[in-house]
């Protein structure tokens, strides 16, 4: 189960390398898909969220035609099966695939045509999420375009890019209309920068979901004996139930958290939070949804109970119909833990 996963930060090197040669891109820092792959991790490893995202200006380059978009869109897919996810929603910005003349309605039609493709006969599913970039202005339009293919494969809208000096609410107008249509929506929110990011998500924007949301730490106090006094907005989140789009690897590499051990979501999950793991950017924390677990198996100490608390914390906080949601618990992901428990 995968809610919080990139479209534009999970290409394989190979495929970045051979697009690049197709597409006339002579930008890449090599044309080694080994070194290249080292190079994405290398730079993204900064602290610097801002630099982080400078690392997509390559992925994004080499996705601008309608075979590229449906090519990564089904290894996507190929990949996250290969690694048992039964579920997931993938993200990516429309607006940022039409430099080479596609209109964003056919760069959402190529990136659906990929997904179905690639999860095909696999046991997955792929549900996808329409992001507008927060320093643009172009939400609403993106707000609109995700409400008219929610019928056939867009399962949500969301904002991503730099929070600093972008602020949620200068979208405002795109929230309420997604609103006004029933439609879901999360928000990167609590990332790099603090609480009043989350709190302006929340109360002003209204999310279903918080992409990150780490910083709601910043309204825990944690005492010598251990014991946790909650803030307002922190209680709000825990008990309101809305979700944390948690993302450990990636979290390291952008300065939200020190290390794995010391991430939030160690006391996150002890204060029973809707705590979720995520992937974000495979390729630029050279990492999967197996690998996020091993870290905080090794990190924590957790067990089999443990994932699977996390695993159906996504699944209950997917943008689809309850009756699916709970189809995919009940008959996939219980079974599948359950078997997992029992192996020698």
């Amino acid at each position: 189960m995968l809610l919080h996963d990139h479209l534009d930060g999970g290409l394989r090197a190979e495929t970045i390398v051979e697009l690049a040669r197709e597409s006339g891109y002579d930008r890449l820092p090599t044309t080694d898909s080994d070194q290249l792959r080292q190079w994405f991790e290398e730079a993204a490893d900064s602290g610097s969220l801002e630099r982080y995202l400078e690392t997509f200006d390559h992925t994004v380059a080499v996705m601008q035609t309608r075979e590229s978009l449906a090519r990564v869109a089904a290894e996507c897919a190929e990949d996250l099966a290969a690694d048992g996810v039964v579920y997931a929603e993938v993200r990516f910005a429309p607006e940022q695939h039409t430099s080479m003349g596609l209109s964003l309605d056919q760069v959402v039609e190529a990136v659906l045509e990929g997904f179905a493709r690639g999860s095909a006969g696999r046991g997955i599913r792929v549900g996808t999420l329409l992001t507008a970039m927060r320093h643009q202005a172009r939400s609403m339009e993106i707000a609109e375009l995700a409400v008219r293919y929610r019928d056939v494969g867009v399962v949500g809208f969301d904002i991503a890019g730099a929070e600093a000096g972008y602020p949620p609410t200068r979208h405002l107008d795109a929230f309420e209309y997604l609103q006004r249509e029933n439609a879901h929506f999360t928000i990167h929110a609590g990332e790099a920068f603090g609480l009043p990011s989350i709190w302006q998500a929340i109360q002003w924007c209204g999310a279903d979901r918080l992409g990150h949301g780490v910083r709601i730490i910043d309204d825990i106090a944690v005492g010598d004996d251990g014991g946790a006094k909650l803030g307002r907005l922190a209680a709000y989140v825990r008990d309101k139930r809305i979700p944390l789009e948690m993302c450990p690897t990636s979290n390291l590499q952008t300065g939200a958290a020190a290390s794995i051990a010391e991430h939030p979501i160690g006391l996150l999950r002890r204060l029973h939070f809707r705590v979720t793991v995520n992937t974000d950017n495979r390729l630029m924390s050279r990492t999967s949804l197996s690998l996020e677990f091993a870290k905080l198996v090794e990190a924590f100490g957790y067990g089999w109970d443990d994932l699977q608390w996390f695993t159906v914390n996504a699944m209950k906080s997917a943008f689809l119909p309850f009756d699916e949601r709970l189809a995919l618990i009940n008959g996939r992901i219980k079974p599948g833990f359950a078997q997992l428990k029992w192996q020698p």
